[in-house]
């Protein structure tokens, strides 16, 4: 994933000008960056990398049906664009824009292909009205997210779980490396109550770790979870707003193949050195 350059370093000023990021590792991982213009795949030439791009630029680059599965948490407060920088969006713009993205992820993901969408209770009942439109809705899964009532509001109920919407391309799709076509195919080990269910409340996002305390970054076994339930070694992943890389790092452990898309530049960078360092 990252070129290697025998140029000139860039930087020699010994104090580490970004946070997790020494001047060695801008040395190495500034000269290997990539652009959207640097995205030129077809359904044969596809290969991992991460992108400094909007995830909708990055996704329109994409190959029609060749993505297997799509991981993301979209940011509730996007970039309006180079016309307007810093300026919030209106709900009318927010809404056209999530559905311009969804509908790209709609044409890249492979018939058999599957989406995670992560998001709080807020704009849940959104997304799932705008997944309609595109995908089919398989089923809300709700996770012990305790970290996300610090930001909150609320003087009543303390919010302390967020919502993932796992939708699907068509009816027929992959699901703990068995192929769904519709519900009677469902082996009867999924059928008990034993089997996988859609409240994880084992999972929580007290982060433990350096590799977990970064930027949007998810449980390392929310992300393996899904990835174990809807796909195989060697599948495409694709997380179009992807901070810091922590899909990216669990996707690349599991043995699949990674493709992310970040606006930000230090975050693109730092997850440049944790995806290779994984």
């Amino acid at each position: 994933m990252i070129k290697k350059h025998t140029a000139k370093p860039l930087l020699s000023n010994p104090i580490e000008p970004y946070p997790g990021l020494t001047v060695s590792d801008l040395n190495r991982y500034l000269p290997a960056l990539q652009k959207v213009d640097d995205i030129l795949m077809t359904i044969d030439s596809m290969h991992d990398g991460v992108f400094l791009s909007d995830g909708l630029e990055g996704l329109r680059k994409l190959p029609s049906s060749s993505i297997d599965v799509i991981i993301t948490d979209p940011p509730e407060n996007p970039w309006r664009g180079e016309d307007r920088p810093g300026s919030p969006m209106t709900l009318q713009e927010y809404y056209k824009w999530n559905n311009n993205w969804l509908e790209e992820a709609h044409r890249v993901l492979k018939s058999t292909g599957a989406l995670y969408l992560f998001c709080d209770w807020r704009l849940s009942g959104m997304y799932h009205s705008m997944l309609t439109n595109f995908l089919h809705v398989q089923t809300r899964i709700t996770w012990r997210k305790m970290l996300a009532g610090e930001t909150s509001k609320a003087v009543t109920w303390k919010n302390q779980s967020a919502d993932i919407w796992f939708a699907t391309k068509t009816n027929d799709f992959l699901f703990h490396q068995e192929a769904i076509a519709n519900q009677k195919d469902i082996k009867p080990s999924l059928e008990k109550d034993s089997g996988p269910n859609n409240l994880w409340g084992d999972i929580i996002d007290t982060h433990t770790g350096q590799s977990e305390d970064m930027n949007g970054d998810k449980p390392e076994a929310l992300i393996k979870r899904i990835l174990d339930a809807s796909s195989f070694k060697l599948n495409w992943v694709v997380d179009p707003f992807m901070g810091s890389g922590g899909v990216g790092v669990v996707t690349k452990k599991l043995g699949r193949r990674f493709i992310g898309f970040e606006t930000d530049q230090d975050q693109l960078l730092i997850s440049m050195k944790r995806i290779d360092q994984s």
